[in-house]
């Protein structure tokens, strides 16, 4: 596998400007400044690529500058127009613990086994960073873990370990008492089996450990992945004291689905209707009667501080000549809904649930200011690191590696693109969203539910990249309906073949109040209200087919032919 890696070391393509600064350079300087001459091969060929991937939490496809107009994020724009941009990246599970489980393993929900945010276990479970470190990287983890046990104590794979228990806080003092405040009490770091006083805002802190890393604790001699794993923006997002109010200025609009109306609730399942209700509900957002509005707000603010440790990362890279030979990747764990379909949050199968940013930055070894339309899942993002460090994928991976789309060896049509398969499991803890399966192919996106009497949905993104049009019951779409589930039951079989559905302890009832005063319960389909004894009463039993949707339009009674006798 050396070769492949050596294939992105002597890529000599587009790079970007140099830093001069902890923002970059204005777009006039950065399209003057010359591009650097790339190494010759040999020399590259010798310098395994260095790695930093950035990890953002809920962190919404389009919350990005160059996609939000009024959002500063001058770093994450900078990695955008001097790097490689792929905007239809997705998560296969869009929950914590789950996804963060998928990028760290290779492998989905069904099969590592972290199905929610409770308490799964790591148990034989392999992160990436051993084989890293087996290959000769020096490797360190910053910031939120969140998966398995609850514990922030040191995880297999990394040389150098500062997290902290389950979500974390902002500031030292979130969640304490005035009384153990005045006491000197603060929430805990752990650095490397130690637990040590959180000192500051969240985000700075964990990149001051990180850059701390770069400079004293890492051998220089080796290549190093640096795994840095913000909590920002999760909820609640509380700004950094230089980025409050920021945007208390800034209009906000909701998507026009966000409206509770007959023309957004056609088509959308019972489900769906309830929750906006709901913790996770435009209508009741975490049980409060704030306006989401305001919550976005705070959301842009709190990113801003990510977008500052972008940036003080990009200069020390930049000043101490690691810029031509690192990669560096961002990334969310999930998505995040501004109100879509009357929905916050993630956890469904919806598009602002699933998409994630994603940008590759590695000047003269990835294009700059390059788009690749490929539908990447977290899925792929282990074999992909291990494939630039000249690493062979481990067999119990299912991703694979996108290197070749970003060393320009395949265009996005010529990639062996996979169907990208969704799973989420009913959580007790947050009951408004069920069972969750979904299978996309060709730009079709089919979404079942498991455990509950509702609807499937089918959607053409193409044509309908809001979801609006359900085209579960159109009659064109029946051969792409009944195609899509048998892939999808085929798709969802454990490594043993098996097809499970996991869960964890229940503990309490949940989350499950409703907003006094607010939308009632959602009815059921008016198609689902038929008169008694019709002679089609049976036919919903059999497999979809032409001849059973014939039966259903005449009125008949419909049993397949594999069933007469």
């Amino acid at each position: 596998m050396a070769s492949k890696r050596n294939r992105l070391g002597v890529a000599s393509l587009v790079a970007g400007a140099l830093i001069a600064a902890i923002s970059p350079l204005p777009a006039a300087a950065e399209s003057a400044a010359p591009a650097p001459v790339a190494a010759p091969a040999e020399q590259q060929a010798e310098k395994p690529m260095n790695m930093v991937f950035i990890l953002v939490d809920d962190l919404r496809f389009d919350a990005m500058g160059f996609l939000t107009p009024g959002l500063k994020t001058p770093n994450i724009d900078y990695l955008r127009h001097n790097g490689t941009y792929f905007p239809n990246a997705v998560v296969t599970s869009s929950l914590c613990s789950p996804s963060r489980a998928t990028i760290l393993t290779g492998q989905t929900a069904r099969n590592h086994g972290i199905i929610d945010n409770n308490n799964s276990s790591e148990e034989g479970l392999t992160f990436f960073p051993s084989y890293m470190q087996q290959a000769g990287y020096r490797t360190g983890f910053f910031g939120k873990w969140h998966m398995g046990a609850s514990t922030d104590m040191p995880r297999p794979g990394f040389d150098r370990w500062v997290s902290f228990k389950g979500q974390g806080t902002y500031y030292p003092t979130d969640r304490l008492t005035p009384e153990q405040i005045k006491a000197g009490k603060r929430q805990m770091i752990n650095v490397d089996g130690r637990e040590v006083k959180q000192s500051k805002y969240i985000t700075t802190e964990l990149t001051d450990y990180a850059l701390d890393w770069l400079k004293e604790d890492r051998d220089a001699s080796q290549p190093f992945f640096l795994y840095l794993s913000h909590k920002a923006v999760h909820s609640d997002p509380l700004p950094a004291p230089e980025h409050k109010g920021e945007y208390d200025d800034l209009p906000v609009e909701l998507p026009a689905s966000a409206a509770d109306t007959p023309e957004n609730n056609e088509g959308k399942p019972v489900w769906v209707q309830n929750q906006r209700n709901s913790w996770h509900g435009v209508d009741f957002p975490y049980h409060t009667d704030r306006d989401f509005r305001d919550y976005i707000r705070d959301y842009y603010a709190t990113l801003h501080s990510v977008d500052d440790s972008v940036g003080r990362v990009l200069r020390y890279l930049h000043d101490n000549d690691l810029e031509d030979n690192t990669m560096v990747v961002f990334y969310s764990d999930n998505g995040f809904l501004f109100g879509d379909h009357g929905l916050i949050d993630k956890r469904n199968a919806y598009e602002p649930s699933v998409r994630v940013p994603m940008l590759v930055y590695a000047p003269g070894h990835v294009a700059a200011d390059k788009t690749v339309d490929a539908v990447v899942r977290n899925l792929d993002l282990a074999p992909t690191f291990l494939d630039v460090a000249g690493i062979a994928e481990p067999d119990q991976m299912e991703g694979q590696s996108f290197l070749p789309l970003l060393d320009g060896m395949e265009s996005a049509s010529e990639w062996n693109a996979q169907d990208f398969v969704y799973e989420y499991y009913w959580e007790w803890s947050f009951p408004e969203t069920p069972t969750t399966f979904a299978i996309e192919r060709d730009r079709f996106k089919y979404i079942q539910y498991h455990g509950i009497w509702d609807i499937e949905e089918l959607y053409d993104l193409e044509k309908d990249p809001e979801e609006m049009h359900n085209l579960i019951d159109d009659p064109d779409y029946l051969q792409k309906k009944i195609a899509l589930r048998k892939a999808l039951f085929e798709q969802l079989a454990n490594n043993e073949g098996e097809h499970h559905i996991r869960y964890t302890e229940r503990t309490s009832e949940g989350l499950v109040h409703r907003k006094k005063g607010g939308p009632r319960a959602a009815d059921f389909p008016d198609k689902w209200y038929v008169e008694p004894n019709l002679p089609t009463k049976f036919n919903g039993f059999y497999p979809d087919s032409e001849a059973k949707l014939k039966a259903d339009r005449e009125g008949k009674t419909y049993i397949p032919a594999s069933r007469q006798h």
